[in-house]
């Protein structure tokens, strides 16, 4: 048994005297969860979910919660679980931090036991086995702990929702939490949503699993499209962010809906066209390549063979991108590899021979070939191909870790999203356009392997961002 709530300042008051004493301001987006979490707990409510969007700063303001509820019951223990142990002991350390600065947490330090990063024990009354707050990851062996508050801290990431399985193991992991919380304790969940299936689905959603939570959403726009937090996300930032991130990671973490993949569409009238050629010239002994009037500064291909023939099976595809240093990517070369089985040479040096003309023909620095499935031996082959048509072209082995599906979604729905992917016109003549027109995440029998392969050139490139011109100098003796 703990000890009552002792009177003193609600957790407003303790909010506002935090910011006062770092000097800044409260945002409204704070003082929203900072009512809600009153009005839950003067209610008694003991399961709840607060869904705020990313860069909300919902687990700072969690970790003032977690501070001001050890400041009124210093015998209360509290369990953050995150994805992994690291995180969970961020906030750990962080409301240690507050307690140790926090003019109105001062009766709480003295303790005589563990102080450190992931856990910590205050001042407090009794002989209590537990720390009063313990980080720990939802993979980590937390049978036989106990506590009134446990804290779910971004336990859903996308690395542990992405396969039914992995969704499985999450929730019965999650489970473990009805056995650790003491009678009258409280579990909140504070996170935002990574997949359609998500932990944090709608109540109404068959199967929801935190149905009975009673939950806060903040979203980063209202249903009159207005920031939640204007100072921080004006109107250009906001869409210069979903330009980057695109449309459908910006629902998830910025909307907090658990949109599925299969409603992103590929549209290809978000490519823009050109039909121009590179330029390859010298300048003080420096070659230049430059395209649209814009010099390049990388560029490559990736290659995702097969051996199949023409219309049967898998195409073999080559894709060649090259980029400038404002962000844009040019699709400048779209090419279906074909062989003829019944001809010499046989059909692996075929297409190495075809994938070596290309390269030499467009300058390509470097081609990665995908060596998942038949490609593993094609990489030494080409190298071969290569010295002999006289490409200065380095060949790179790519093996490939996620699924296909993400890969394509991941690599060019941002850039779409932002008209940053430019194509030739030779590639609006191939297959390609209805290919991405067609396309549908999870789909049976869908063409994807000229969306895997542009898919294969845009993750090989780094981000770069849009240069900035210098800042306005006044006079100086370096002129």
């Amino acid at each position: 048994m703990i000890s009552p709530e002792a009177p003193g300042p609600d957790f407003l008051e303790f909010l506002y005297a935090w910011n006062l004493r770092a000097g800044i301001s409260t945002p409204g987006v704070h003082r929203r969860i900072a009512r809600w979490l009153m009005a839950r707990h003067a209610a008694d409510d003991r399961r709840l979910l607060l869904m705020a969007f990313r860069g909300c700063g919902k687990s700072t303001l969690i970790g003032l919660w977690c501070a001001w509820r050890l400041s009124v019951q210093p015998e209360l223990r509290v369990l953050v679980l995150a994805a992994d142990h690291s995180l969970a002991a961020r906030m750990v350390a962080t409301v240690r931090r507050i307690i140790e600065r926090h003019p109105l947490c001062r009766h709480l330090l003295g303790g005589d036991e563990s102080w450190a990063s992931d856990r910590f024990t205050v001042k407090r009354r009794g002989a209590i086995r537990e720390p009063s707050m313990l980080a720990q990851g939802i993979g980590g062996n937390v049978t036989g702990a106990r506590a009134e508050l446990i804290i779910c801290d971004d336990v859903e990431v996308a690395g542990n929702c992405d396969t039914p399985g992995k969704r499985e193991e999450l929730r019965e992991r999650l489970s473990e939490c009805e056995f650790i919380l003491t009678p009258g304790g409280t579990i909140l969940f504070v996170g935002t949503p990574h997949c359609a299936e998500s932990l944090y689905a709608p109540p109404e959603t068959e199967g929801a699993y935190l149905s009975t939570y009673r939950r806060l959403r903040v979203p980063l726009l209202d249903a009159a499209g207005r920031s939640a937090w204007p100072e921080r996300f004006p109107r250009e930032g906001i869409q210069s962010l979903r330009d980057r991130v695109g449309p459908l990671q910006f629902r998830r973490q910025m909307m907090l809906e658990c949109a599925s993949s299969g409603a992103a569409r590929l549209d290809p009238a978000l490519l823009v066209r050109y039909g121009e050629e590179c330029d390859y010239r010298e300048a003080n002994g420096r070659p230049i390549l430059s395209l649209l009037g814009r010099r390049l500064v990388s560029g490559g291909g990736f290659w995702d063979p097969a051996y199949g023939r023409a219309g049967q099976g898998d195409s073999s595809v080559l894709a060649a991108t090259f980029s400038d240093g404002e962000g844009n990517h040019y699709l400048h070369r779209l090419a279906y590899i074909t062989q003829n089985p019944d001809a010499q040479p046989d059909p692996a040096t075929q297409q190495c021979r075809r994938v070596a003309t290309i390269a030499k023909e467009l300058l390509l620095p470097v081609v990665r070939v995908e060596t998942n499935g038949i490609g593993k031996f094609l990489p030494p082959l080409l190298r071969r191909e290569m010295s002999r048509a006289g490409a200065a072209c380095t060949v790179v082995e790519h093996h490939s870790h996620k699924a296909k599906a993400d890969r394509i979604l991941g690599a060019l729905d941002p850039v779409m999203a932002a008209r940053r992917l430019h194509a030739h016109e030779a590639v609006f003549r191939t297959a390609f356009p209805q290919e991405m027109a067609e396309w549908k995440p999870g789909a049976n029998g869908a063409r994807d392997d000229a969306l895997d392969a542009v898919a294969g050139c845009l993750l090989a490139e780094p981000v770069r961002l849009p240069s900035l011109p210098p800042a306005p100098r006044g006079a100086s003796w370096r002129g």
